[in-house]
């Protein structure tokens, strides 16, 4: 028998479908706060921080790290439009983590010209790029 509480979850980024398939529930971050979402979620549009993406489907839980993006959740399915979206083998744990002392150093040296919401940014996708590698 089928479980009557999956939903379809798509994740898309410009160069490939990451993953297509049924879930049980998506967890991400979005501009106001992290969100999880189950079949029969209120209708809703939400703009993705970056963060760790949870996916919990019927056989066990994939993560991956979520950069950027937005996502329309309807009650039987949720399609996640994403910049840059990666499982943790496809991350360069060194290259995250220099990401991250140069976003650390703009931050700690900020001068008129540094564009501190960008710095901040980079700073949280390198975080995700780390935290989701070291798992």
């Amino acid at each position: 028998m089928a479980d009557t509480n999956l939903f379809r979850l798509r994740i898309i980024t410009p160069d490939r479908t990451f993953y297509d398939n049924e879930v049980k529930m998506a967890e991400f971050n979005t501009s106001e706060g992290e969100i999880g979402v189950l079949r029969g979620h209120i209708p809703l549009t939400v703009v993705i921080a970056p963060g760790i993406l949870t996916i919990t489907e019927e056989n066990g839980i994939k993560e991956a790290a979520l950069h950027a993006g937005f996502a329309e959740i309807l009650k039987d399915r949720v399609t996640i439009m994403a910049e840059i979206v990666e499982w943790p083998e496809e991350i360069d744990l060194k290259r995250a983590e220099e990401a991250r002392d140069r976003a650390e150093e703009r931050l700690r040296t900020k001068t008129p010209e540094t564009d501190a919401m960008r710095a901040e940014t980079a700073l949280r996708r390198a975080m995700a790029r780390i935290n989701i590698s070291q798992r």
